[in-house]
């Protein structure tokens, strides 16, 4: 071999164990570096604590007692048959209440359905509660009915009424807001959940109120459940119900919207007038569960304690009703625990003959913090408070205005107190832990109630992310 080639294959060699010497340390510090810890970097979200501007409070009242057909000119119309008595109020601020009417497009000649409006007080919003009751004695139409006036919501939950025979069921939707809302409903029954052609896109103008029959909707269905869905602005939903017995009229109520569906519904208040006839049922639970199927266990207590415990299996989407007319007379609270979230409410009459009333006893949300509520014109009303917690707790009433006196009651832990209250009072509620309370009115031939309302006063701080 020649001196050239001997030097050439030399530097080829070199080059060769040059190169492959950077590749492995080349490799071996991608290994290290990859095993070794990185620097890190977190930048935290700017975060903005802002309140939302204070504005009016606002509640829409149910209105009076509505009759179909009373007059043959106008069919499509409906007829005022009993006006609502209204009491209204504030807390110890002492807000003024303004009240003025809604346009009820739905009943001839106009009907007085009430809108009550405070401002702020000083930084703060206005705490206002209103109920309304109304009487009525005809031929197509009798009994008592109350109700509480209540904040608009985009979704809300209707659980009362029927669409068979006998019953002539309306639902009441109310926009005490400025623009006009949509409004979608969607109703649960026999057949699972559906969206019927006449509850969709329902259009309620600014500051009016429409009347949509039930058995427009969904004809026939005997246990419906309707979700009350707006868009656009929020509504106050309701539902007139009545029932009539072989051309004898059989009790009338009015049902405000339940707001939320929970996993644990609590309806205090639920007072059982008369014990029921064998065979006959005269007080049943409707629950739902909408989405999955659930298991409810049904506890009804007094302030003695447990009277009753039921598991209850539920379908999605398929009300179900657990019959309680073994429950002797009194005055009870029921409560619905599911493993899912679950609406309810209790229907009783307190007979199936002439001169007898009908109540929905919707389940009552959870009160925290002072709230006032006013307790309607009627026949022997009670407050019932249920507390749900571990703990004993106290609530105090303090009478705003003339009527009433203060109170102090003391609800046991898991238990149920109801305390009488005057009629056309106000009251400001101050509980030290949180409870459920319900106001009820109970005489012969009459039976109503309604669940006490948190004030939405205290409205939170929300965080924004810029």
């Amino acid at each position: 071999m020649s001196n050239r080639r001997i030097r050439r294959w030399a530097l080829t060699s070199a080059r060769v164990l040059v190169g492959a010497a950077i590749a492995a340390a080349t490799v071996l510090g991608i290994v290290v570096a990859a095993a070794a810890p990185w620097p890190s970097y977190t930048a935290a979200p700017v975060e903005v604590e802002a309140a939302p501007a204070l504005s009016n409070s606002v509640l829409a009242c149910t209105g009076p007692l509505l009759a179909s057909a009373r007059d043959s000119s106008q069919a499509s119309l409906l007829s005022v048959a009993g006006e609502q008595q209204l009491t209204t109020g504030s807390d110890a601020a002492g807000a003024s209440v303004e009240v003025d009417g809604l346009d009820a497009v739905s009943v001839a000649g106009g009907a007085t359905v009430a809108r009550l409006t405070a401002p702020p007080q000083d930084g703060v919003a206005s705490d206002i509660s209103g109920a309304g009751s109304a009487q009525v004695e005809a031929d197509d139409l009798r009994g008592f009915a109350a109700s509480a006036c209540q904040p608009a919501l985009m979704d809300s939950w209707l659980v009362a009424g029927a669409a068979t025979t006998g019953a002539a069921d309306l639902i009441v939707l109310s926009n005490p807001g400025v623009v006009p809302a949509t409004v979608q409903l969607t109703i649960y029954g026999a057949t699972g959940a559906i969206t019927p052609d006449g509850g969709t896109d329902v259009v309620i103008p600014a500051g009016s109120q429409r009347v949509l029959p039930l058995a427009g909707l969904a004809l026939n269905e005997a246990t419906p459940v309707i979700r009350v869905t707006a868009s656009g602005a929020p509504v106050v939903a309701s539902l007139q119900s009545s029932v009539t017995r072989t051309l004898v009229p059989g009790g009338v109520d009015q049902v405000g919207a339940i707001p939320l569906a929970t996993a644990t519904q609590v309806i205090p208040g639920v007072t059982i007038a008369k014990a029921a006839r064998s065979g006959t049922v005269t007080t049943v639970l409707r629950v739902l569960s909408a989405g999955v199927d659930a298991t409810a266990s049904v506890t009804v207590e007094d302030e003695d304690g447990v009277v009753l415990t039921q598991e209850v299996p539920l379908a999605a989407d398929m009300p179900v009703e657990v019959d309680l007319s073994e429950v002797d007379p009194g005055d009870y609270t029921v409560f619905v625990s599911a493993d899912a979230a679950v609406v309810g409410a209790v229907w009783h009459t307190t007979g199936l003959g002439e001169g007898s009333d009908i109540a929905w006893f919707s389940s009552a949300p959870e009160v925290s913090l002072p709230s006032t509520f006013s307790v309607a014109s009627g026949p022997s009303p009670t407050l019932t408070l249920a507390n749900t917690s571990e703990a004993d707790t106290t609530v105090t009433l303090e009478a705003i205005g003339s009527r009433g006196k203060d109170l102090e009651i003391d609800v046991p832990a898991g238990g149920t107190v109801t305390t009488p209250v005057v009629s056309r009072a106000v009251y400001a509620m101050n509980p030290e832990a949180a409870v459920h309370a319900s106001i009820t009115y109970s005489a012969d031939g009459q039976l109503s109630g309604y669940p006490v309302w948190p004030a939405d006063a205290a409205a939170s701080t929300v965080t924004v992310f810029p």
